[in-house]
């Protein structure tokens, strides 16, 4: 079997008549065998999607066509090696070959009739616990509500519980007062920001009860001293996790933030490969991760990674926010580690024009996911909705 083409499509989506614009950047490669398989970038959100999308390009006509798809681990260790870039590291490069590897395990699987998970040793997990994510943000299928009242808050946890998630993760330092971007969380935090966040949490965990958890994001914002503070303000409300408190570029901040604060700490969606993890492992200073199927090196590394969190004692939540490729891929690889603690559902991913893009439509009951035995990753493009956005064919 040999890759004979790649398609590429750089969409630009509104999620939301409110809301900013959605670029997931999907991908399906073509073989001789007529059979395809696809995969995602990770960079639908944020800035960087056209770049993903170019570096898809490049990898494609240098490494990929002609290639043949099913030796998936060679083509790893070619991409890597031979980029230049790829040791390195970085979310375009890393978006890219994963991409591409996903789709391959794609090809994969449907060349010898089995789901990823069979080919990655079969289910550990029959079903999946998930969590709605992000209800800063509302928990609503049509908009987005920037909230800012804890009653608010309260309201949209107990919508999402409603819909039966028995767990429930926010952002609560999104906004000011007013719905406006909080400002200076790097620096060391006032006393009424600090209320302000304890107040939205309190109204959550108020709003449902003592046995829903609750899963504290904070996108890498505050500085480590301010993460420390709103962490020891949360503690008594019983926290699931505290997720992203410092940023990545130094594993010294999430040391301090993690001996400081006792709820458990996850991170993890902007660390690329085995060796961006090594240090947090060995310094013991995450109990959970969450690698990004889409970024950190497609399914290949991305069990590798797993795998080697197993031999700390650590979980797995693999970061979803991306097309349904990205949870197709995600419900594969977590249905086979022994070490998967949850999944991510996030609020986009209940949104109509990102439900559209793929079929079927896979979507959680009662706050669980059953897993895919269709071959491969068990999805398809809706070549009707994906026939709108911007589309190049490497051949």
């Amino acid at each position: 079997m040999k890759v004979t083409s790649v398609d590429i499509w750089d969409t630009s989506i509104e999620l939301a008549a409110n809301w900013q614009t959605w670029h997931p950047v999907m991908i399906r490669v073509n073989t001789d065998d007529g059979i395809s398989g696809l995969g995602e970038v990770g960079l639908a959100y944020g800035s960087g999607h056209s770049g993903g999308a170019g570096y898809v390009k490049n990898l494609a006509e240098d490494f990929l066509i002609g290639a043949d798809p099913m030796k998936i681990e060679r083509l790893w260790e070619t991409m890597f090696r031979r980029t230049f870039w790829a040791q390195g590291g970085g979310p375009v490069v890393f978006g890219a070959m994963s991409a591409i590897d996903i789709a391959c395990w794609d090809i994969k699987g449907k060349a010898l009739a089995q789901p990823v998970y069979q080919l990655m040793g079969g289910k550990t997990n029959e079903v999946l616990r998930t969590y709605a994510s992000q209800i800063q943000f509302g928990w609503d299928k049509e908009r987005f509500i920037g909230l800012t009242r804890p009653a608010d808050f309260a309201e949209a946890a107990r919508i999402a519980v409603a819909d039966g998630y028995d767990a429930v993760k926010v952002d609560p330092a999104t906004l000011d007062e007013d719905g406006r971007r909080l400002r200076d969380v790097n620096k060391i935090m006032n006393a009424r920001t600090v209320r302000m966040v304890y107040d939205r949490v309190k109204a959550i965990r108020e709003a449902v009860g003592p046995d829903v958890d609750i899963l504290i994001e904070l996108h890498s914002s505050p500085g480590v001293t301010s993460a420390i503070q709103l962490g020891h303000a949360l503690e008594e409300l019983g926290c699931m996790f505290f997720e992203e408190g410092v940023h990545y570029l130094s594993v010294a901040l999430q040391d301090k933030v993690s001996r400081n604060v006792r709820i458990p700490m996850a991170a993890g969606e902007r660390l690329y490969t085995r060796w961006g993890y090594r240090q947090y492992f060995e310094q013991q200073v995450l109990d959970m991760i969450q690698p990004d199927l889409c970024l950190v090196g497609g399914l290949t590394e991305g069990k590798k990674v797993c795998d080697y969190a197993n031999v700390y004692d650590i979980t797995v939540q693999l970061h979803v926010c991306g097309s349904p490729i990205s949870t197709a891929a995600a419900l594969q690889l977590e249905a086979a580690i022994p070490n998967f603690q949850i999944h991510e559902h996030h609020v986009n991913a209940i949104k109509r024009p990102n439900r559209e893009l793929c079929v079927p439509d896979y979507q959680p009951t009662n706050g669980r996911f059953a897993i895919s035995d269709l071959p491969g990753l068990g999805i398809e493009l809706n070549d009707a909705a994906v026939a709108k956005h911007p589309h190049l064919v490497v051949t």
